[in-house]
């Protein structure tokens, strides 16, 4: 009884030391979850699949690494682009440990913080190699995937050695150093403002031009309508003086005799004017007699009309034409011998067919040594007198 009581107190302890040794053997890997049994910091198996796990109790050490995917954001760094330009740029990895024994040779026992210590280094170094390839326009485009995916495969080969795989890098932000942005925006300012400058110029010059055409539409367009006034106002003049040289061949005398009053009607006008003048004197012959005995009427009635109207009869009184004229648009061209006034939308008048500029032609030109006979006076023409005007007083 009493070694049974002994042998009972002898296997508790060596129960609880089974237990121990038992528990101390045994593992657990997680699924998320890679593990690596070490003897005396040596590397003599990996449990990659979750689940139980067997070690020789207090001398094997497991070491847990994570087995999803980490992110690792690096950061800001400036870089200096393919036109010199240089930005600011934030990334952010995401790699994950694909073979834990040579990670564990490369970090030691600094794990993952060690490995996100040695990653960001080469991040950079992908980033500034890649970037530096290109013009900053690329860098600040919207599609940047081409330039991000070489930053990912440039930092994938630098990590091989370290038993990690980077599986992407984003850019998440790329800007102007702090002190570039003034510069930049005012060097932005002023090429707005140089494009504003241009725009205005050109349209100051279009304005210009449109305004020297309307100009010179305008000079042609008076000069043409002056040149026929010019030549409207002669053909008048000229019928005007022919008439009145009709009417001084009728009867000088009937002529005399108004001139006469007309002058008197210019010179006794009311004022302050005062005329001191011999009544004696011719100013007021027709004062005194009304020069009838001096009249001399054509001895011929004279046809309806007058000679002005037989020789210049080409348009009759008001710038009508007379019967069977028509009215024509005169085809007149400047300089560049386009119709006048096409330019600005503006038509000539149409005007008698009779008031057309005629073509030039040239004028003879008489020696004076040629004999000019002087038309002979017509037989039934009555001699004409010299009309005596009167003299006006001042």
């Amino acid at each position: 009884m009493a070694r049974n009581l002994k042998l009972s107190a002898l296997a508790i302890p060596v129960l609880v030391v089974a237990g121990v040794v038992g528990m101390a053997s045994i593992f657990i890997v997680d699924e998320r979850e890679k593990a690596l049994v070490l003897r005396l910091g040596r590397v003599v198996s990996v449990k990659e699949t979750p689940g139980l796990g067997f070690k020789v109790p207090f001398l094997d050490n497991v070491v847990n690494y994570d087995d999803r995917i980490l992110g690792l954001p690096t950061t800001p760094l400036e870089v200096t682009p393919l036109d010199d330009r240089r930005l600011v740029v934030d990334a952010f990895a995401r790699w994950r440990i694909t073979d834990p024994v040579r990670f564990r040779q490369a970090v030691g026992t600094g794990g993952v913080q060690a490995a996100q210590g040695r990653l960001e280094p080469i991040v950079n170094a992908a980033i500034r190699e890649v970037l530096g390839s290109v013009p900053s326009t690329t860098v600040l485009s919207d599609d940047r995937t081409a330039l991000m995916n070489q930053i990912r495969d440039e930092a994938r080969n630098n990590s091989a050695g370290l038993g990690v795989e980077i599986i992407d890098v984003r850019l998440t932000r790329t800007d102007l150093p702090e002190q570039n942005l003034n510069a930049t925006y005012a060097r932005m300012r002023a090429e707005r403002q140089r494009e504003a400058a241009d725009e205005i110029a050109r349209g100051g010059e279009a304005a210009q031009r449109v305004r020297a055409a309307a100009d010179r539409t305008v000079v042609e367009l008076t000069s043409e309508a002056q040149k026929r006034a010019d030549i409207i106002r002669g053909e008048a003049d000229a019928q005007r003086n022919a008439v009145y040289a009709d009417a001084f061949g009728r009867d000088p005398e009937f002529f005399a005799f108004t001139r006469s009053m007309t002058s008197y009607e210019r010179a006794l006008q009311g004022g302050n004017t005062q005329l001191v003048i011999d009544p004696s004197g011719e100013f007021f012959t027709y004062l005194s007699n009304d020069g009838a005995d001096s009249a001399n009427p054509p001895s011929e009635p004279v046809p309806p009309g007058d000679r002005a109207q037989q020789q210049l009869g080409q348009t009759q009184p008001g710038g009508q034409p007379q019967d069977g004229e028509d009215l024509v648009t005169p085809q007149v061209t400047d300089r560049e011998g386009k119709p006048l006034g096409e330019a600005a939308g503006v038509k000539l008048t149409p005007v008698p067919e009779s008031l057309v500029t005629p073509p030039q032609q040239e004028s003879e030109v008489v020696s004076p040594e040629a004999d000019v006979a002087a038309p002979e006076p017509a037989e039934d023409s009555a001699p004409e007198e010299e009309p005596q005007e009167p003299a006006q007083g001042n």
